[in-house]
């Protein structure tokens, strides 16, 4: 009887320590993913309101003619893209250090972080002008329409200060993103967004300004948040990281340069891989009934990579704050719960892509061959929504711990020496057509997302907090020694 006693108390205690634990999990789960959302929403929310400056600028340059708008469309999807691309990554190695600074509570180092990106983003910015100022010979020599490339010169002119703009919305954003304070973005996107539908019917619909009306409006759309987060940041915003302007941002500049070709090399490798999508497609046959449907695909793939891109802001903040505390456990804690989530939500998303098919094609066409042929790519389109809910949280856990090096060659491999070879041999050899492009393109990608993995799984991430500590305290030494001084 006592035996039983003791058994069926020791029991009630083992319930009673179950419970406490599964309590204590849950209770960690909600405190982490409150501390992921309030990141990840505004971002995501972000995202989608600059997406959306581009498509609202084409729809208004749409009204204006055709040349217009196949000019406009070409600076947006080809130069745009290009600087956009590089200079987010370049940005992005702010993104690792001030993550990293403001974990270890080292919170003056974030505003000597952010000019000395200004410093490295204004020189790259600086190289991109001669493709804007001289895009009227360079898409000439890429086979462009004369009038489409004269009227795409003129145009890019135009957008020489939006890659200026580029420079302090991508560096403000991470700055404030590291300190969860980018509330203040999504308030700014919102409101920039709704001036710039105005604008552009203002100036291209009423007072009929053509091209310089469209202009000015996207010009406005994308510096108006800029001066706001400025303002935020510099006028007490940021009591604890903003300490003013500093010489010390032209100290130990080289440091931040590597770190920045390294991360843009890592994005650009990843923004660029979908357009070589485009130019092989645009060699096959029937090719205009191709490009249609894949842009169809293409189009909504980009809209749900916004969210995507904002669960790899989230992951790179958390992991990047969580190494700079020197929290192992809380970082991988981190990972666990952002991968669990964003991939909840692309499970939910590749099947309502994989059943809706032909379906979804009617809202952007009334053509039954472009519909029939989207029918066809649905299934590879919703394997890639799937995948875009694991692939770039994997890459944000990577800019956080400062692997981008690393990750460049893991791109190079993955997506240009496996990925594209493997889909023009699908497409063109084995007569695919744009299905094998897709698969050999989707192909890549898995392999890169499966490297990640195991690069992520295998990493010691007590061994990762001292390599974390040195970059921050060797590399930018001068600096700390200047401030411990003062």
């Amino acid at each position: 009887m006592e035996s039983s006693g003791s058994e069926t108390l020791l029991k009630k205690v083992e319930a009673e320590n179950q419970g406490n634990v599964d309590e204590n999990l849950k209770q960690r789960i909600w405190d982490e993913s409150k501390k992921m959302w309030v990141v990840a929403g505004p971002a995501i929310f972000t995202r989608f309101s600059t997406f959306g400056v581009n498509v609202i600028s084409q729809a208004f340059v749409g009204h204006i003619g055709a040349t217009e708008l196949a000019a406009f469309a070409l600076i947006i999807t080809v130069l745009i893209k290009f600087a956009n691309g590089l200079l987010l990554g370049v940005a992005s190695g702010l993104e690792t250090l001030c993550g990293q600074a403001y974990g270890a509570r080292q919170y003056h180092m974030l505003g000597i972080y952010l000019q000395r990106s200004w410093v490295v983003l204004v020189l790259t910015s600086t190289l991109l002008l001669p493709f804007f100022v001289f895009a009227a010979p360079i898409f000439k020599a890429l086979g462009q329409d004369e009038s489409i490339a004269n009227m795409a010169g003129t145009i890019s002119l135009w957008f020489i200060p939006v890659i200026y703009s580029f420079i302090t919305s991508f560096s403000c954003q991470m700055f404030l993103q590291a300190q969860s304070k980018n509330k203040i973005i999504s308030y700014l996107a919102a409101f920039s967004l709704s001036i710039h539908i105005f604008l552009s019917w203002l100036l291209t619909m009423k007072y009929k300004f053509g091209i310089a009306g469209a202009a000015i409006s996207t010009i406005l759309a994308y510096w108006i948040p800029n001066i706001g987060q400025l303002v935020f940041i510099i006028s007490g915003g940021c009591k604890e990281t903003w300490k003013g302007f500093s010489m010390l941002a032209f100290k130990d500049l080289w440091p931040v340069i590597k770190l920045s070709l390294s991360a843009g090399a890592m994005l650009c490798l990843e923004v660029w891989y979908n357009s070589i999508l485009i130019l092989l497609t645009g060699n096959f046959k029937n090719a205009e009934v191709e490009i249609d449907a894949l842009s169809i695909c293409l189009n909504i793939n980009g809209w749900e990579m916004m969210i995507s891109l904002g669960f790899l802001a989230a992951a790179s903040v958390r992991i990047s704050n969580e190494l700079g505390k020197e929290d192992p456990r809380a970082a991988k804690f981190s990972i666990v719960v952002i991968v669990v989530t964003s991939l909840s939500i692309g499970l939910i998303l590749f099947t309502v892509f994989l059943f809706l098919r032909e379906r979804l094609a009617y809202i952007f066409t009334n053509s039954p061959e472009v519909a029939a042929e989207v029918a066809n790519l649905s299934p590879l389109l919703a394997f890639s929504i799937l995948m875009n809910s694991v692939q770039p949280v994997l890459s944000g856990v990577a800019i956080g711990a400062g692997w981008q090096s690393t990750v460049v060659y893991v791109n190079l491999g993955s997506y240009y020496l496996i990925g594209i070879p493997f889909g023009a041999l699908l497409g063109y050899v084995i007569k695919l057509q744009v299905q094998g492009v897709w698969i050999g393109m989707l192909t890549g990608t898995l392999i890169q997302t499966i490297i990640l993995v195991i690069i992520t799984s295998r990493t010691d991430w007590d061994k990762q907090v001292m390599v974390t500590l040195f970059i921050r305290f060797h590399s930018f030494s001068l600096c700390q020694i200047c401030t411990c001084v003062r």
